[in-house]
């Protein structure tokens, strides 16, 4: 399992680890493993020796760690030139080591607002092999100053790849947004553990690939973390496996109550993902019967209400309900049941905030940006640039466990000191029709095969986009798609 910890967490750990050292070892691990990350991208272009590499570097330790990584890579070959955005508040040792090490100093002079390119890309004509920021670190707020911004677009110009260091300069480290220009990595070396803000978008989305560098912090930091991401064997130890005793009704049995006369793709769907989803069998309520039987004739129908339809251990409602009397109804019927209840899609407009807030049993909530953005009364924007923000308050303010879909999927409890989980898989072709209502079958099957609100959530999203990528392996893919290939998901997990 990942995890992430706040910016205050780790500084703590820094220096509860610091006082136990001497001086400047915790600097020089951090800046041995950026040195051989940065030689390892130099390797796969040609070689250290002889490459040429630019040190973008501010005043804080992000800046000595790259100043000292700069020492190491200038002993091994490299022609180094580090270009101080703050003359005079660079960390002196780093700098004293760059030069005996050979390498180069250049201010950055201005460039930024002055149109000039700055001295370290006029030197080589452009030619450089790699580019390192160590302009701000972890507590950086707000974004990159006009001259930094100006200073990365010029060498990012340069086609060179770029390795940040600790985190891109410029997002928040803390909660993942991104305020104002940042830099956009290639790489990203963060030291002794996952920052929040390089596991969520859209700050995510900058730090490209992540290589964590121990540098010895993992016995000062608590045993509950801001974030937590599931891998293989996490999810795989939550999967259900029947039993010899087994049945289908032990297994649990989900109900689905999703589909309209306008939209009868959404009940198969939801179906579709239910069926794969570890419970044992699928009731289904709603005007899409003839729709589901024909393509999933195994599944149980029922005319309605789903108060009357039989035993379930969960509900799932709301995929392609409408707008209507009776699916308002339904919505109202099935969050009256004293099982888990997920609600997604059209059941998120119809569900009543405090008959939710007044449910005993466990309620999942799975909004897009938009509809979180409806259920919190702000714009879909503010969701989309504050994701941690929106789904932490989403799920205190419903007293539910709330799965924030998107390019980052969030899963949060409303006890504030429980983890939020990041989903890790995924692809940008699953943003298709109908993607939706298979992850809400999956996941409610799940919570029927008696998994907890938050693992069925954390499991279901996992596989949903861990099906995806075996459904699309880089080309378009469609809803249904997806459910086929949730079996060979599952089956990578358990392996």
């Amino acid at each position: 399992m990942r995890t992430a910890y706040s910016v205050r967490t780790v500084r703590a750990a820094e220096r509860a680890l610091m006082d136990r050292l001497p001086e400047g070892a915790l600097m020089q691990r951090a800046a041995a493993g950026l040195a051989a990350a940065c030689a390892d991208v130099l390797r796969r272009r040609g070689r250290v020796y002889g490459s040429r590499v630019v040190l973008l570097v501010g005043s804080g330790d992000n800046g000595g760690d790259a100043l000292y990584a700069g020492a190491r890579l200038a002993r091994r070959g490299a022609g180094v030139r580090a270009v101080l955005t703050a003359p005079g508040r660079a960390h002196a040792g780093g700098l004293a080591a760059l030069l005996a090490a050979g390498g180069r100093i250049a201010e950055a002079d201005g460039v930024a607002g002055s149109g000039r390119t700055a001295e370290g890309a006029d030197a080589w004509g452009g030619h450089i092999d790699l580019v390192v920021d160590g302009i701000t670190g972890i507590g950086g707020r707000g974004g990159l100053r006009p001259d930094a911004a100006g200073l990365v677009r010029v060498f990012a110009s340069t086609g060179a790849p770029l390795i940040a260091v600790d985190l891109p300069s410029g997002v928040e480290a803390d909660t993942g947004e991104v305020l104002g220009e940042a830099v956009r990595a290639d790489v990203t070396v963060t030291f002794g553990t996952y920052k929040p803000g390089l596991l969520i978008d859209p700050a995510a989305e900058r730090a490209g690939a992540l290589h964590l560098v121990d540098i010895g912090l993992g016995p000062e930091l608590p045993g509950v973390p801001e974030l937590e991401v599931l891998q293989y064997a996490d999810v795989a130890a939550l999967l259900p496996v029947p039993g010899a005793e087994s049945d289908k009704y032990r297994r649990g049995v989900v109900g689905v109550v999703a589909g309209s006369a306008r939209y009868p793709g959404a009940a198969v769907l939801a179906v579709s993902g239910a069926l794969r989803g570890g419970a044992g069998a699928v009731r289904y309520v709603g005007p899409g019967a003839g729709a589901v039987i024909a393509r999933h004739p195994e599944t149980l129908v029922h005319a309605g209400p789903p108060s009357k339809a039989g035993r379930v251990q969960a509900w799932v409602v709301g995929p392609g309900l409408g707008d209507g009397a009776e699916a308002a109804e339904a919505v109202r019927d099935v969050l009256a049941a004293e099982v888990a209840v997920l609600v997604d899609a059209d059941g998120l407009r119809l569900l009543d905030a405090g008959a939710v807030r007044e449910r005993t049993a466990p309620t999942v909530l799975t909004p897009h940006a938009g509809e979180a953005a409806a259920l919190l009364g702000v714009p879909r924007e503010e969701v989309e640039a504050g994701r941690l923000a929106a789904v932490r308050e989403l799920a205190a303010r419903y007293r539910a466990t709330v799965l924030l879909k998107g390019s980052t999927t969030l899963i949060a409890t409303d006890d504030p000191d429980t983890p939020v989980r990041v989903n890790p898989t995924g692809t940008s072709w699953l943003a298709t029709a109908g993607s939706g209502d298979v992850l809400s079958g999956l996941t409610g099957s799940l919570l029927a095969a008696g998994l907890a609100p938050r693992d069925a959530a954390s499991a279901g999203a996992h596989l949903h986009g861990l099906a995806a990528r075996h459904a699309s392996d880089g080309s378009p893919v469609a809803a249904q798609d997806v459910a086929e290939s949730i079996p060979a998901a599952w089956r990578d997990v358990r392996a």
